[in-house]
């Protein structure tokens, strides 16, 4: 089991300790903070609400939670340190030199900061060349990407490894190649929270109306393409060279304001919070953190359905397939999480999504028996030709569930399944589903290749043993 040490309980620290924990690793927390176990446990419930949401596979069982008070308790066994301390060089510097007498030699040390340079935090360290920085994205459980920024000291091989890890825990490492004060993504929004400083102090837009720009439209594109790919596409079909030659000459006009802060005079500060109170003081804080989770799943989910940006990092830190069981018995073909958009109005899952998760079971299935990606780019596939849905009981987000799937009938160019969907030992409901194969060519019914017909007619053999299921073969309305 790896290990990974948190330094710094707060809303960053937090973060790092729930995604480390709900991606199956064990965590130790040092912070002094009375209330760190308190406030660690609300970010960890948002988290186990959120984070599952992400995966369409079952994720890895949550490793193991501990508080510690004494620092070097902490970090003796830990493969991975991440420091999460206030932003006071000193303050960093005496952690790093407690840390380092008694962790691991070959740990990494990660620090979370948004503005030191690697070459900083190493001043004074007994190994400089095991600290880095992993500067990460609230909330940390959900925002993929991490700026490792490494030094002359550090050697390639521990970037490689930290890169490795932060990969296997969901997360997207920028490899940020030269140092630089605030790095790259926080320079970017400091440039941006300066100008909008000045909006709000010369009276030209409320905190509001600014949030309202972003995300209503360049939020939005920037979500998923970013800055360079945006401005791209705005160049038209001569692309980015005729964009920056049309729009190139507008950065010799005095727009902004980028190079020159306001005061923030108690004024102006009352001001700024007066107007953030007025917008979202409705909401309590851990309110907002679930409205922003749940945002940002969906969206997530939406890029993932396309393989682009950070749907893409979740495409390749998605968990593996159920393994194939004892084929004697049903089959676990879905194991997953309902996530948090699969709800309706009632507050449980909508009735489509039952479909969706048959659907997934089918299609793993097909997967067993050989009717995978190439098979079917070979000209060959099952239709489904009827389906027949029970709902049992409801289920609600976050609740992990498993579908057991039932071979009723494998010859031929038939394939009838049967799938019952669970929640640990309730059953929720069964799908009853006919499929033909058919030539993806002539779209008309065909036999499957040997290799298929094979394999199901032994998992077909094996299963015709086994009772048959409650509510099979049954219609609407009759029992």
């Amino acid at each position: 089991m790896s290990v990974a040490a948190i330094l710094g309980g707060g809303v960053i620290g937090g973060g790092w300790a729930a995604r480390f924990l709900l991606m199956g690793w064990d965590v130790r927390v040092f912070d002094p903070d009375p209330e760190a176990e308190r406030k660690i446990g609300e970010v960890l419930d948002n988290a186990r609400r959120a984070l599952p949401s992400l995966s369409d596979r079952a994720m890895p069982a949550e490793g193991a939670l501990s508080f510690h008070s004494d620092l070097g308790d902490a970090v003796g066994p830990a493969d991975w340190i991440q420091e999460s301390v206030p932003e006071r060089l000193e303050i960093k510097h005496k952690v790093f030199a407690e840390v380092q007498m008694a962790c691991r030699a070959d740990a990494v040390i990660g620090s979370s900061t948004s503005g030191f340079k690697p070459s900083e935090l190493q001043q004074g360290a007994a190994r400089p060349g095991q600290i880095v920085v992993a500067h990460p994205f609230n909330p940390v459980y959900l925002l993929p990407l991490i700026e490792l920024v490494p030094s002359a000291a550090n050697d390639a091989a521990l970037i490689a490894r930290a890169k490795d890890t932060l990969t296997s825990i969901g997360c997207f490492p920028l490899h940020v190649r030269k140092e630089i004060d605030a790095h790259i993504a926080d320079r970017f929004l400091e440039a941006v929270w300066r100008e909008a400083l000045w909006l709000v102090k010369d009276g030209v837009a409320t905190t509001e109306e600014i949030d309202e720009a972003i995300r209503m439209g360049f939020g939005l594109r920037w979500a998923q393409m970013g800055l360079f790919e945006t401005y791209r596409i705005a160049g038209g079909e001569a692309g980015m060279a005729h964009f920056i030659a049309q729009f190139g000459p507008c950065l010799q006009w005095p727009w902004t304001k980028l190079m020159d802060v306001p005061e923030l005079t108690d004024e102006l500060i009352d001001q700024i919070a007066s107007q953030s109170n007025a917008q979202s003081g409705q909401h309590s804080i851990r309110e907002l953190e679930r409205i922003r989770d749940t945002n940002l799943v969906a969206m997530m989910r939406a890029l993932k359905a396309q393989d682009w940006g950070a749907g893409a990092v979740l495409n390749r830190a998605e968990p593996p397939a159920p393994e194939v069981g004892d084929i004697s018995q049903p089959l676990v073909t879905v194991e997953r999480a309902v996530p948090l958009d699969w709800t309706d109005y009632n507050g449980h899952m909508n009735e489509a999504r039952y479909l969706q998760a048959f659907g997934d079971a089918t299609d793993r299935f097909m997967e067993i028996v050989g009717c995978d990606a190439d098979y079917i780019a070979s000209g060959g596939s099952y239709f489904t030709a009827e389906t027949h849905i029970r709902h049992l009981d409801e289920v609600h987000a976050g609740a992990r569930i498993r579908v057991e799937t039932q071979v009723l009938l494998g010859e031929g160019k038939k394939m009838h399944l049967f799938h019952r969907m669970f929640e640990a030992e309730r059953e929720l409901a069964t799908g009853e589903h006919m499929l033909i194969h058919v030539s993806l060519e002539t779209r008309r019914a065909s036999v499957p290749s040997d290799a298929i017909a094979t394999r199901l007619s032994e998992i077909a053999a094996a299963h015709a043993a086994l009772p048959v299921p409650d509510g099979a073969g049954a219609a609407v309305g009759k029992r």
